[in-house]
């Protein structure tokens, strides 16, 4: 009998709490999901949003994809905490460094994931998490990236030389609504980057609710695409159903109200 898959599903995967050690010392808290009964064709590596602004490893974008995909689209997922972030899964070491600390953790998920062997990684950055991802990751183990609601707000103009450099495949998706960068300005900011490709998405916005089966569709089509989209609504199989109450205060829910850092003048470089 089918199921409809909806927001608090959890389809079979094989799912483990890790540690990511850093070079300088922290301990972060994560955690890596894998199909169940084959070895991945693809690996994302997820760096959240602010943590300021409530961005975790458990940011639902972020949450439905370790939850999905590993079933939907043979796909392993890491996801876990930047250094001074909570969720569920506990608390990462360390204090929040606005973008300059935090490339010891880009460093050590990729190195998780290559010690694990895991193939064909992609890192998915997600708001900050985008800035993480053209400052620290463009890595020789990296395969590509994908970037969700891009503000360019820490990275640099060597940032994006430097994946231009590399022709590495990026992917930008840029919400129409977006609160930061919009898409006409995206096309022009990332036009720096030749094989940069930006997605404008009708109708999103930037913390994407209501839009992330789009994302995962959008990510899948880049990481594995043998596998087609859009991904099923329904599953035949066994379905497990996770407690999203528990994230409902810790959604990126306003930018209103708290001035988002920028970064940090003696280090702006």
């Amino acid at each position: 009998m089918s199921t409809r898959i909806r927001a608090s599903s959890i389809l079979p995967g094989h799912r483990e709490d890790i540690e990511l050690h850093t070079a300088d010392g922290l301990k972060l808290v994560g955690e890596l999901a894998r199909p169940l009964d084959r070895e991945p064709a693809g690996t994302l590596v997820c760096l959240h949003p602010l943590p300021t602004h409530g961005g975790m490893m458990d940011s639902h974008v972020f949450r439905k994809a370790a939850w999905r995909l590993p079933a939907l689209a043979d796909l392993a997922v890491l996801r876990f905490n930047t250094r001074g972030t909570s969720s569920v899964r506990g608390t990462s070491e360390g204090a929040f460094d606005a973008a300059v600390g935090e490339r010891f953790d880009v460093a050590a998920a990729i190195e998780y994931v290559e010690f694990a062997e895991l193939p064909n990684i992609w890192l998915v950055g997600w708001s900050f998490g985008t800035d993480l991802v053209l400052k620290y990751g463009c890595d020789p183990a990296v395969a590509g990236a994908i970037l969700l609601s891009p503000p360019l707000r820490f990275s640099t103009p060597a940032d994006l030389a430097q994946w231009a450099e590399s022709g590495k495949p990026l992917t930008a998706l840029v919400p129409e609504f977006d609160d930061y960068l919009r898409p006409e300005e995206a096309r022009e900011r990332f036009a720096a980057v030749p094989q940069a490709e930006v997605v404008g998405v009708p109708g999103a916005k930037h913390l994407w609710v209501g839009d992330a089966e789009t994302v995962l569709d959008e990510i899948v089509r880049r990481v594995n695409p043998a596998v087609p989209v859009p991904l099923p609504t329904t599953w035949d199989g066994p379905v497990e159903t996770g407690d999203v109450s528990a994230y409902a205060d810790r959604t990126v829910a306003s930018f209103a109200d708290t001035p988002v850092p920028g970064p940090r003048p003696d280090r702006a470089g």
